[in-house]
């Protein structure tokens, strides 16, 4: 029922920003995990970043000091404002949702960042 619908992506040269959205549809229990994952050719998904529905917040080594994460709760959408890109954040850029106690899991369809060289 729950779908993840994401927005922001694009090309930006090396030293540019991006922001990403995704915008949750449904119904879904208040204690929740929202945040980004990305996957790059020939390579596994990794976490980017997390906040939960109480604002506490995951980031990958890589990205940190460079992306922020924020939501609102209100409007069940979580937003990823990447700053000094480089090349190595090349990725397809993966929403997802996790519901706190349950294992389950939502995943939105990918949006392509490309940061050119």
């Amino acid at each position: 029922q729950v779908q993840l619908v994401e927005s922001g992506g694009g090309l930006v040269q090396p030293g540019g920003s991006l922001r990403l959205s995704c915008a949750a549809s449904g119904s879904f229990f208040r204690l929740n995990v929202m945040g980004w994952y990305r996957q790059a050719p020939g390579k596994q998904r990794a976490l980017v970043a997390t906040m939960s529905s109480g604002g506490s917040t995951t980031y990958a080594d890589s990205v940190k000091g460079r992306f922020t994460i924020s939501r609102d709760n209100g409007k069940n959408t979580v937003y990823l404002q990447m700053n000094s890109l480089k090349p190595e954040d090349t990725a397809v850029y993966y929403c997802y949702l996790g519901i706190i106690g349950t294992g389950t899991a939502y995943w939105g369809q990918g949006t392509q960042v490309t940061v050119s060289a």
